[in-house]
């Protein structure tokens, strides 16, 4: 999968949020990132968040907060575009897309799978680890965006 760079300007999401590591997620027993979802959901954070941005409907999963790199903690947000009250936000910057459609959640698993191989093989780009998102547009069809210099 070869992605596409692209640049965006800065904005906000609201929902629900945790604080996970890679190496807690690769266990059920320890992962957060499963109930987070669930919980968004059950709890209707699409039809229920105030001030949603009504141009972009996708829903967003949020990496933030980085302690160090893809090793440290972080925090995912499972959430909308929103105009105020954000949990998240999503730097102005580059970032590398990363396509995938199929079910959920191996789509968006093979989409990580392809930027965790790119980032192997292309060492000269760098992760800026600020925020990274993956941005769902429809029940098959997600996009990852991976912050880079």
């Amino acid at each position: 999968m070869e992605p596409i760079r692209r640049h965006l300007n800065a904005f906000a999401v609201a929902g629900p949020s945790v604080r996970t590591t890679n190496a807690d997620e690769a266990s059920r027993a320890t992962g957060r990132i499963p109930g987070l979802w669930a919980g968004f959901f059950r709890d209707n954070v699409m039809g229920l968040t105030p001030h949603r941005d009504q141009t972009d409907l996708r829903n967003f999963g949020v990496y933030s907060g980085y302690e160090s790199d893809a090793h440290g903690a972080f925090d995912v947000t499972a959430g909308v575009a929103v105009t105020q009250g954000a949990s998240a936000q999503i730097e102005a910057g580059d970032y590398l897309v990363f396509e995938a459609n199929g079910p959920m959640p191996q789509a968006v698993l093979g989409a990580w799978m392809a930027a965790w191989q790119y980032s192997e093989a292309h060492p000269e780009i760098q992760r800026r680890y600020v925020s990274d998102f993956e941005a769902y547009s429809s029940p098959v069809d997600v996009a990852v965006y991976i912050g880079v210099m």
